[in-house]
Protein backbone atom coordinates (compact mmCIF):
# COMPACT_ATOMS: atom_id res chain seq x y z
CA UNK A 1 0.00 0.00 0.00
CA UNK A 2 1.62 3.31 -1.19
CA UNK A 3 1.74 6.33 1.50
CA UNK A 4 -1.12 8.09 -0.37
CA UNK A 5 -3.51 4.76 0.69
CA UNK A 6 -3.08 4.59 4.06
CA UNK A 7 -3.21 8.22 5.17
CA UNK A 8 -6.59 7.92 3.02
CA UNK A 9 -7.42 4.49 4.95
CA UNK A 10 -6.61 6.13 8.28
CA UNK A 11 -8.49 9.21 7.48
CA UNK A 12 -11.23 6.90 7.03
CA UNK A 13 -10.58 5.18 10.35
CA UNK A 14 -10.88 8.46 12.27
CA UNK A 15 -13.78 10.12 10.16
CA UNK A 16 -15.75 6.45 11.32
CA UNK A 17 -14.24 6.73 14.95
CA UNK A 18 -15.75 10.04 14.98
CA UNK A 19 -19.26 9.17 13.69
CA UNK A 20 -19.58 6.20 15.99
CA UNK A 21 -18.45 8.92 19.50
CA UNK A 22 -20.67 11.67 18.42
CA UNK A 23 -22.51 13.46 21.32
CA UNK A 24 -25.12 13.89 18.34
CA UNK A 25 -25.52 10.37 17.90
CA UNK A 26 -29.84 9.60 16.99
CA UNK A 27 -31.23 7.34 19.70
CA UNK A 28 -34.81 5.31 19.30
CA UNK A 29 -37.73 6.56 22.24
CA UNK A 30 -36.47 3.38 23.71
CA UNK A 31 -33.44 4.04 24.14
CA UNK A 32 -33.15 7.61 25.05
CA UNK A 33 -33.53 6.90 28.97
CA UNK A 34 -30.59 4.26 29.22
CA UNK A 35 -28.37 6.60 27.27
CA UNK A 36 -29.32 9.69 28.75
CA UNK A 37 -28.53 7.50 32.30
CA UNK A 38 -24.93 6.14 31.24
CA UNK A 39 -24.40 9.67 29.86
CA UNK A 40 -24.84 11.28 32.88
CA UNK A 41 -22.93 9.05 34.65
CA UNK A 42 -20.01 9.20 33.09
CA UNK A 43 -19.77 12.63 31.96
CA UNK A 44 -21.97 14.58 34.12
CA UNK A 45 -22.22 13.74 37.83
CA UNK A 46 -25.25 14.63 39.49
CA UNK A 47 -25.49 15.61 43.38
CA UNK A 48 -27.04 13.84 46.07
CA UNK A 49 -31.13 14.72 46.54
CA UNK A 50 -31.29 16.24 49.95
CA UNK A 51 -33.29 14.22 52.79
CA UNK A 52 -36.31 16.18 53.29
CA UNK A 53 -37.87 17.68 49.92
CA UNK A 54 -41.42 18.97 50.18
CA UNK A 55 -43.80 20.24 46.89
CA UNK A 56 -43.13 22.89 45.56
CA UNK A 57 -46.49 24.71 46.69
CA UNK A 58 -46.49 23.80 50.47
CA UNK A 59 -47.07 26.66 52.42
CA UNK A 60 -44.07 27.65 54.71
CA UNK A 61 -43.42 30.17 56.72
CA UNK A 62 -40.31 31.80 58.36
CA UNK A 63 -39.08 29.71 60.95
CA UNK A 64 -38.26 31.82 64.09
CA UNK A 65 -40.08 29.96 67.18
CA UNK A 66 -38.46 26.98 65.80
CA UNK A 67 -34.93 28.41 64.96
CA UNK A 68 -32.97 27.39 68.40
CA UNK A 69 -34.13 24.09 68.15
CA UNK A 70 -33.20 22.70 64.99
CA UNK A 71 -30.29 21.13 64.07
CA UNK A 72 -30.13 20.54 60.03
CA UNK A 73 -28.15 23.13 58.39
CA UNK A 74 -30.84 24.54 56.17
CA UNK A 75 -32.65 25.12 59.33
CA UNK A 76 -30.07 26.60 61.26
CA UNK A 77 -28.80 28.92 59.22
CA UNK A 78 -29.61 32.72 58.92
CA UNK A 79 -31.07 32.39 55.99
CA UNK A 80 -33.01 28.66 56.64
CA UNK A 81 -34.32 27.18 53.45
CA UNK A 82 -36.26 24.20 51.98
CA UNK A 83 -35.86 21.81 49.37
CA UNK A 84 -38.61 21.51 46.70
CA UNK A 85 -38.98 18.92 43.47
CA UNK A 86 -38.81 20.77 39.78
CA UNK A 87 -39.27 19.27 36.89
CA UNK A 88 -38.26 19.49 33.23
CA UNK A 89 -40.12 18.14 30.34
CA UNK A 90 -37.88 16.16 27.58
CA UNK A 91 -34.81 16.67 30.36
CA UNK A 92 -32.55 13.73 31.61
CA UNK A 93 -32.96 13.78 34.89
CA UNK A 94 -36.45 15.23 33.84
CA UNK A 95 -37.11 16.39 38.33
CA UNK A 96 -34.16 17.93 40.09
CA UNK A 97 -34.53 19.74 44.07
CA UNK A 98 -33.98 23.83 44.04
CA UNK A 99 -33.49 25.02 47.30
CA UNK A 100 -36.11 27.94 48.03
CA UNK A 101 -35.69 30.29 50.95
CA UNK A 102 -37.87 30.55 53.58
CA UNK A 103 -37.20 34.14 54.44
CA UNK A 104 -37.24 37.19 53.37
CA UNK A 105 -34.53 38.98 55.56
CA UNK A 106 -32.42 36.98 57.99
CA UNK A 107 -32.57 35.84 61.41
CA UNK A 108 -30.52 37.50 64.47
CA UNK A 109 -29.65 36.87 67.33
CA UNK A 110 -28.53 39.67 69.44
CA UNK A 111 -27.68 39.07 73.16
CA UNK A 112 -28.80 35.71 73.42
CA UNK A 113 -32.49 36.88 73.02
CA UNK A 114 -35.19 35.45 70.86
CA UNK A 115 -34.13 35.21 67.22
CA UNK A 116 -35.76 38.11 65.21
CA UNK A 117 -36.16 38.36 61.61
CA UNK A 118 -33.89 41.46 60.56
CA UNK A 119 -34.93 43.28 57.27
CA UNK A 120 -31.90 45.25 56.80
CA UNK A 121 -30.46 42.33 55.32
CA UNK A 122 -32.16 39.74 52.64
CA UNK A 123 -32.16 36.07 52.10
CA UNK A 124 -30.39 35.40 48.84
CA UNK A 125 -30.44 31.67 46.83
CA UNK A 126 -27.10 30.80 46.30
CA UNK A 127 -26.63 28.89 42.68
CA UNK A 128 -24.66 26.71 41.09
CA UNK A 129 -24.63 25.33 37.43
CA UNK A 130 -25.75 21.86 36.66
CA UNK A 131 -25.86 20.07 33.24
CA UNK A 132 -28.96 18.43 32.07
CA UNK A 133 -29.35 16.31 28.72
CA UNK A 134 -32.28 17.89 26.40
CA UNK A 135 -33.64 15.22 24.51
CA UNK A 136 -33.79 17.24 21.21
CA UNK A 137 -35.30 15.40 17.59
CA UNK A 138 -32.83 14.19 14.80
CA UNK A 139 -33.82 14.56 11.37
CA UNK A 140 -34.58 10.80 10.96
CA UNK A 141 -38.62 10.85 12.48
CA UNK A 142 -38.84 9.24 15.48
CA UNK A 143 -35.07 9.69 16.57
CA UNK A 144 -34.07 11.96 19.08
CA UNK A 145 -30.20 13.02 20.03
CA UNK A 146 -29.36 14.30 23.84
CA UNK A 147 -27.91 17.74 24.05
CA UNK A 148 -25.59 18.89 27.33
CA UNK A 149 -27.77 22.26 28.69
CA UNK A 150 -26.57 24.13 31.51
CA UNK A 151 -29.11 25.30 33.78
CA UNK A 152 -28.70 27.46 36.97
CA UNK A 153 -30.36 25.75 40.01
CA UNK A 154 -30.71 27.15 43.66
CA UNK A 155 -28.88 24.63 46.39
CA UNK A 156 -28.91 26.70 49.56
CA UNK A 157 -29.51 30.24 51.04
CA UNK A 158 -27.46 33.06 52.55
CA UNK A 159 -27.93 36.24 54.38
CA UNK A 160 -26.52 39.02 52.38
CA UNK A 161 -26.45 42.95 52.71
CA UNK A 162 -29.16 44.39 50.22
CA UNK A 163 -28.04 45.22 46.75
CA UNK A 164 -27.94 49.18 46.67
CA UNK A 165 -28.66 50.54 43.30
CA UNK A 166 -26.49 54.10 42.72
Amino acid sequence: MDAMAQILTLVALLLGFMQTTNADRCYEESELSKAANRKLASHYLQPNEPRVVVPHDAPYECPLDLYLHLWDLEDRSLSPWRYVRKSMKDHYPDTYVEAQCLCSGCIIVKNKGPPELNNDYNSVTVNQTRVFLKREPCSDKGMYYLKPVSVTVSVACTCATPRVVS
